[in-house]
Order: C-alpha cells, then structure tokens, then sequence
C-alpha cells in the first residue's frame, strides 16, 4: 500500500487490559466489575489525543472512561446508573468538565406516560471531585457538544468554552468560569451560565479540532447555499472568516454533523445519506469541498472535489467491477494533508494532489488489488483529523502516512507514464525530498529513464527536487519557481473520466490572517490578479544565454559578464567538495566557458524573477536563495553522475579512439545523452567538465563517423580542454592525422587558433586558410566595409576568382583589419599562395 497505517489508538491494546483488571486497582473512581468489553465504543478524541470512551458494566451502567495519549494510561470518569446512548462526549483541556449528551431509552417515556420525556438530555458534570451536575439542554433533537482548547501554555485555565450544535440549526457557545480550592475545582454561577449564539440556519457543520474552526453550509432564499468558517481564538474570541458560494444545493439534508464526536448509534441508522460533504485544507493553503450523491448505480460512482483556492471543481467518475448491488459501500472521502484520499473499499483508491491539482498526472488512481487499505473494514471508516482515520467497526484509530518504502516498489514496477509521474511528485514534493531518497529516484532512473515517454523523468527529478528544497525559505516562492516539468497533460487516466467546471472564490472576511488563512489569501489572490504563470521563464534564460555568446565584446558586456562570473564563483565555491572529496565521476577537471556563462546567468535571471515579489524579504536573501538553487541544480547532477559512475564503473578513459566495445560504456554514454538532453530541454547549466567526459565516453564507445555525426547533431560538444589534450597525446599517424582533420574542421574559430599553433602539419595550415578565408567573405558581405571591387582589379592574374580575394585582401590589410587576426599566424600572402595552389589543383593545371 502507498499509505502507511499505524495504530495509535487500539481498544484492545490500549483499554481491554485496564478493563479487565479489577475495579479497585482501576486509577480514578471506583467502578464495578464484570465488564462488558464488547461494548466498548470511542465518543471522541480530543485535541491533545485524549480518547474518550463508554462501557457497559453490571446492571446495564454505563461508564465513561477517557485514555491519556501522553502517559498511555486509563481514567475513569463517570459512571450513569443506567443504559444510556450516548451520542456526544467532550472533557475540557484541565479534565475538570464533562460535557456529554445522550438519548433517553424507550423506558422513560413508559414510566412517565402522561409527561412529555425530552429525546434528548446535554449534562455538564464537575468531575474533580464529582459534584454538581447542569441540564445544559433537554429538547427532542440531537445535540453535540464540544469543548473548545485553545493553544496556551500548560498553566491551569480559570474558565472553558463548550460549542454546542442542534439538529434545531443552530450553535451556541458557552463561556464557563471555574473556581479552584485546593484539588477540588467548581463552575462559578453553575446556574447562569454566559451563553451567546453564534450561527442560525445551519444545515451542515464540520468540526477542525486541530486548527479550531467550525465549517458551516447555511442556505437562504433565492440565493446559493454559502459555505462558511468561524476561527475560535485563544482568547475565547471567534470570528467569521470565511464565505464562499458553493455550486451545489443541500438544502433538501436534514443537519449533519461532521467530526463531532463520534457516535455509535448513528452508525446503525438505516436511513442512507443523500449527501455526504467534507472539507479538507492543507497548511499549504488549499481549501477543498469533497462531495458524492448517494450511490444507486452498480456499474459506476461519481464525486466532485472543489478546489476552492483554485477556482474550479472536478466531477470525476469511476467505472466499477462487477458486484452485487447490495454490496455497493459508501464512498470515503480521507484527509492525508495535500491529498484527499477517496476510497470506495475493493474498487478504487484515488490520491487527489491538493496543492497542485492543474493536472491530473499528479494524482494517484488505483483500482482492482491496489485499492485497499490493510488492515481497514471498510465499513464506517472516516477521517477525524488531518493524516489519520478511524474504523468504528474496530474503535481503532490509525495515523495516516505515504509510505515512501511503498512509493519506490509502486515506481519500479510502474509502466505507464503517469503512475510514474504521479511517484516522483509525490515522493519529492510531498513526502519530501532528502539525499537519501534521491539517490534511490536516481537508481529508478538509471535503468528506467527509457520508458518515459510523455515526460522526462530526469527534468522532473530536478524541478520537483529543486522546489522542495528552496520553497520553505519563503511562502511566496511556491508560486514563483516551477514544480514540474510539464506544462499540460492531455493523455486520459486509465479507469476514470474527469470533468471540470469553474466556480466562484471564497472571500476571507478578515484581514492581515495569519497561518492558514494567510497561505490561503495568498492563493485567492494568485488566482484573482495573475493572468499568467509566474514561474521562473526558462524561455527568457534560453534567449539571454544566446545572446551574451554571440554579442561582441563591448565595455558594458564585460562588466556585465563580469557580475555573472562573480556568481558562477559563490555557486561553484559550495561545490568544492566535488573537488576535494573522493569521487569517481571525473567533474570539475575544466572550465567550460558557455556552462560557466549559463550557470552564473542562471543565478542573475533568478535574482531578478524574485527581487519584485519578494522585496520585503531583503536582497542579500534573494541573492543566497538563487545561489542555493543553482547550486543544489548542479549538485544533483553531479550525484546522477556519481550514480552512473558507481552502477556501470566504466574503465579510466584516454584521448583515443574507439576501443573494444563494452556495453556498460555504451549505457553510461546515453545516460549521459539523456542528462544532456534534460538539461538543454530547459536551459540548464551542467557541472564544469561534462562535455569532456561525454566526449571521452563517446570516442571510446563508436568508430569515428559516429561521433563526428554526433558532434555536427550536437549531441556531443567539442571543448577545448578535449582538443588540446588530444592534440598532445596523440602522434601524426595517418589514423590519428585524420582523427585531428575532422576534429579541427569542426572546431569554433576561438579554439581552431589553438590547436592549429600545436599541430605543425600543413593540414593544419590549410585548414586555417580556409578558415580564414571564409571569415574574410563573410566581412565583405557586412556593411562595415564596403570594397569598390572594379577599382581594385589586379592584372597580374588572369584567374577572376582569385583577382577578387587578391583584392579583398589587400583592402583589409590597408583597412587595418588584419591586424585583429594576428593571433591566427597568418598574412595575406601566405593566404594567395594558398588559394592559387588550390585553384590549380582544382582545375587541374
């Protein structure tokens, strides 16, 4: 299974033993024995992990007990002197309130014919000591209660909060005071309690005992149902923050309460649900409304997720296996943090990518065997709490995890494209990306970067990496650097079709939020005003890169390449462990101009993509995040090579040619093409001596022709560092004679010069003729010289051809243009003679 399920909570791990001791060795009040550990049923689970539970004991009692997740032991609260069907359980942070709600047994209403019986009775009971207890409500419609815990320091609270929410529509919260003497602890004015009413014509609610928000669904005439939120402050303050229109009606829903206490007997109520509704957020700032219409077809289920800090919503539908009607399960929406998890047991398992939902390859859909969670039901399962699920057909209570173990299997035995993509997104960017985990992706690519053919596994491994790495430094910086590759997917998900639909923005009624909200307003506002992806252009580093190779040299360009060198330095100076450590991937034994050029542009154009939206963060701090980028950009190239170096140990390379084919070298020559083709790909520097190494690989493993078609292709790049070692290692034999030809025809003009000083052979000389030659015609065509041809025709020659580059010639030199190619060793005259003898030749004379 991709998620990792651990019990935190199990009945008979965590209570059945306390149970079954006797009562007087039970820590709190004394109960009796004889339990019934069959009725063991969980309420509710507090915000500090408390679970609170019920019991049945002799003579029908029922007991309320409550399990310490911080010391792991058993309390027993209170004990009710008859069956009771408790619906509704909540104990305040200092376990001195009990607030608990419950249904009257059929037996009332016989012994009291004549007398109206209240269904339903809310009690507030002192309980250190036990002492006075409160009717808080007596009506015939359900009521949850929940205390509120705000996050304070761990000094006793003088007073509590309790939330109360009807079946009647409606919740109100109670503010109580409480008296301390000594170890006994009492509710001031027990008989006027400060009540305020806080929400009216609620039809739908959900409790976040984690972040204390109530969510909401409020309908009103001619208008759209209003999703709504109220944020609960330590302070015992509330506010409303949150309103957004949603595109559904659930009017025709009687009031449903989500994550408030957990009740049993609602689990046995037959009557199906019309619609079920969850909202999910991340701390990253995604806001979720999860939906499904009853199920009624046994051949397909439908379900809609809202991503309201998007502004869309998806309809997706599932095509089912063969079963018998009766059983069809309900579907189970989870919360796993930036995924929303949904679970139709022995169907389908659908992870749906909250934070970057764009496109559907970033989500997981698994059908069949893999759409199971060991060890789950499947019945009566929900989610609670952020990352964790409960199974009330067992009362355990499971954390919820990626596995990232299970995530490397699901990778390797992965064949399609988007399975694999669907991995690596969320092992870099959502179970996080470390060093170790990387060298195992990079294992995976090793052997399996071939069968990508919709994506590039290697381009994904370094954005995603790169994001996860460098995001935290700034919560804008989400939106600013990419986070993939790609920038559409139009191939379907086998199994399941999606629909999708715009819709309205949320509106946060508060401003200057912090932590969620923050993060959320942040995203409505990114939707709202930006038109355009903000992310970093490679386009715009691509177009910049061309241009500084090919300008000339002009006083502002050299200070201008100057400040770029300057940050090829402080990137390079963090990888000096390249150099001093012990590595087998021979990198950094050159310096490669246009890479050093890229990677110090690479840093400038970052520096000036994030100076605008982050100026409040500070320059020096923009300048380290671009560096930092760029350096663990090079850094994990680096490790992919170590990688290859260490998995297929090619032999130590020389400056020859072609030597007995090994096909290990031939696997490290295209892993290195397919590294070389993700980095140009996306305009990506690659580390100091690459093309060398790429280059020795290439000559060792084909004949000549092969690498030279290479070479023109541009798959293999000559550099110089290559050039002049094998123009010294190698001697004037007729093989190496015309292995040096083909390499100096090809060669740019700046390192031609070079070689052709250390070569003293008249295939060298010609060489530079021709090259000069035809660096001369291309002057002649430009306007800065303009040669009147006609008055400069020599007469000595009758050849035209030769007249013409006699004359150009001399017009150069007395222009003085020569002069700037005296690093050619050339003249003019040498030049004639040259080109007359290949003339004659030519023409046979």
């Amino acid at each position: 299974m991709l998620c990792k399920l651990s019990a935190r909570f199990d009945p008979s791990r965590d209570v059945e033993p306390w149970l079954s001791e006797p009562a007087s060795e039970r820590p709190g009040r004394e109960g009796s024995a004889g339990t019934q550990v069959e009725t063991l049923h969980i309420i509710n689970v507090e915000r500090n992990g408390n679970v609170l539970y019920t019991w049945k004991g002799p003579q029908e009692c029922t007991n309320v007990g409550l399990y310490d997740d911080g010391d792991k032991k058993n309390q027993h609260l209170y004990t009710f002197e008859k069956d009771l069907c408790v619906i509704s359980c909540s104990i305040n942070r200092e376990k001195t309130l009990l607030a608990i709600s419950f249904l009257q047994a059929t037996q009332e209403e016989k012994k009291f014919p004549f007398q109206t019986v209240p269904k339903c009775l809310t009690l507030l009971i002192e309980i250190h000591p036990i002492n006075n207890v409160k009717v808080l409500k007596a009506v015939d419609s359900c009521i949850r209660a929940q205390f509120l815990y705000p996050l304070t320091n761990k000094k006793p609270l003088t007073d509590s909060c309790l939330l109360l929410i009807s079946e009647d529509k409606y919740a109100e919260k109670l503010d109580i005071q409480t008296v301390r003497e000594g170890d006994r602890v009492t509710i001031e004015n027990l008989s006027q309690l400060s009540k305020e009413r806080i929400v009216d014509d609620l039809i739908w609610s959900q409790w976040d005992m984690r972040e204390q928000r109530l969510f909401y669904i409020v309908t009103k005439e001619e208008e759209r149902d209003t999703l709504n939120c109220i944020q609960f402050y330590p302070n015992n303050d509330f506010k409303l923050i949150l309103e957004a229109p949603l595109e559904i009606s659930v009017a025709d829903i009687r009031l449903r309460s989500v994550n408030l206490n957990y009740s049993y007997y609602q689990d046995q109520e037959t009557i199906p649900k019309p619609l079920d509704v969850h909202v999910f957020t991340s701390d990253t700032g995604s806001l979720c409304l999860c939906y499904s219409l009853a199920n009624t077809n046994s051949k397909e289920v439908s379900y809609s997720v809202a991503f309201l800090h998007k502004g869309y919503s998806r309809t997706y539908t599932a095509a089912l296996e063969e079963m018998n009607p009766l059983q069809i399960k309900e579907l189970v929406f989870l919360d796993l943090d930036t995924y929303v998890v949904v679970y139709l047991p022995g169907q389908f398992l659908h992870f749906l990518d909250t934070q970057h939902p764009d496109l559907n390859c970033h989500s997981f859909f698994l059908s069949a065997k893999e759409a199971n969670f060991n060890p789950l039901k499947g019945d009566a399962v929900f989610s609670p709490a952020k990352s964790s699920v409960f199974d009330r057909s067992t009362g355990k209570l499971f954390t919820m995890e990626m596995s990232p173990k299970a995530l490397l299997q699901f990778l390797w035995k992965s064949k399609s494209d988007n399975e694999q993509l669907a991995a690596l997104h969320c092992l870099l960017l959502h179970v996080g990306s470390t060093e170790e985990l990387e060298n195992q992706i990079i294992q995976w690519l090793s052997e399996n970067a071939w069968s990508c053919f919709a994506f590039d596994p290697i381009q994904e491994l370094i954005i995603a990496s790169l994001h996860w790495k460098v995001c935290p430094e700034s919560s804008n910086l989400d939106k600013l650097l990419p986070y993939t590759s790609l920038l559409n997917w139009k191939k379907d998900i086998p199994g399941i079709l999606c629909k999708t639909y715009i819709t309205s923005l949320p509106s946060l009624k508060v401003q200057n939020c912090k932590g969620f909200w923050e993060k959320l307003n942040l995203n409505l506002e990114y939707v709202k005003y930006v038109e355009t992806p903000l992310h970093f252009s490679q386009k715009v580093l691509r177009r910049e890169w061309h241009k500084l190779v090919s300008e000339e040299k002009t006083a502002a360009r050299t200070s201008y390449l100057k400040s770029i060198f300057e940050n090829t330095k402080k990137v390079l100076s963090s990888l000096h462990m390249w150099e001093t450590e012990e590595r087998i991937a021979p990198l950094f034994q050159d310096e490669d101009y246009q890479q050093r050029l890229l990677t110090g542009l690479m840093v400038a154009q970052l520096k000036d993509h994030l100076l605008r939206p982050l100026q409040y963060i500070g320059k020096n701090k923009i300048d380290q995040i671009a560096v930092d980028y760029v350096s663990k950009l090079l850094d994990l190239i680096c490790r992919m090579m170590e990688n290859v170096w260490r998995k297929y140990s090619p032999n130590s390379l020389s400056f020859s040619c072609r030597q007995p084919e090994k096909a290990n070298e031939v696997i490290v020559f295209h892993l290195m093409c397919l590294i070389l083709q993700a980095a140009s790909g996306m305009c990506l520097p690659l580390p100091p001596g690459f093309h060398t190494l790429h280059l020795e690989v290439g000559m060792r493993c084909f004949p000549l022709p092969t690498v030279l078609q290479y070479i023109d292709q541009g798959v293999l790049h000559l550099t110089e560092k290559y050039v002049l070692n094998l123009w010294k290692e190698l001697d004037n034999t007729e093989q190496n004679v015309k292995l040096k030809l083909s390499i100096l025809t090809r060669l740019p003009q700046a390192i031609g010069g070079k070689v052709c000083q250390l070569w003293n052979h008249s295939l060298s000389t010609s060489a530079v003729a021709r090259n000069y030659v035809k660096l001369l015609f291309e002057k002649l065509h430009s306007e800065q010289y303009n040669i009147p041809f006609t008055d400069r025709m020599s007469t000595r020659i009758e050849f035209l051809p030769l007249n013409y580059l006699v004359t150009a010639l001399v017009e150069m030199e007395r222009q003085g243009w020569a002069a700037s190619l005296e690093d050619t060793n050339m003249d003019a005259r040498l030049v004639e003679e040259l080109a007359l003898e290949h003339t004659t030749m030519l023409l046979g004379l």
